[in-house]
């Protein structure tokens, strides 16, 4: 005895959990500089590709731009103070919730850095983004890696 058929509008409607993880980049600098760096979120425009993102706006505490598509992306600081995390949670204008930790551990006199994104999306969201995100982060922990070069 089967169970009722699932309907497409309960697959596309169902959320579930997206996590991506960059890839860890050694960064030439002391912990303390890329953390004082990242919290004014006015330098996160160095962290991202330029041919990819517009209308970039921030403030101390976020930032807002459009990417490839006109889609807002609103990154906004989440407290959580920690000397080697940074939070970010999506703004109003994103349009799924997620969370961004920007990681950064110290080794010997330099750090290592990545981000980890923690998003709730559903299944075909998951597949048009996971991708281009994967991507997005990995670039913004390079561009962090030669910002500090």
């Amino acid at each position: 005895m089967e169970g009722e058929p699932i309907r497409v509008e309960t697959i596309i409607n169902k959320n579930i959990a997206m996590i991506i993880e960059s890839t860890k980049v050694d960064v030439n600098a002391q912990p303390e500089a890329i953390y004082n760096f990242l919290k004014d979120a006015n330098n996160l425009i160095h962290l991202l590709p330029k041919d990819n993102v517009s209308d970039f706006k921030a403030t101390e505490a976020e930032c807002s731009f459009k990417v490839q598509g006109g889609v807002t992306i609103t990154l906004v600081q989440n407290g959580g103070e920690a000397p080697n995390k940074l939070f970010l949670k999506s703004g109003e204008k994103s349009p799924f919730p997620f969370n961004l930790t920007i990681h950064i551990d110290a080794v010997g006199d330099k750090a290592n850095g990545h981000i980890v994104f923690d998003g709730e999306v559903n299944m075909f969201l998951k597949m048009m983004v996971e991708k281009p995100l994967t991507n997005l982060f990995n670039y913004m922990s390079n561009k962090l890696q030669t910002h500090f070069a």
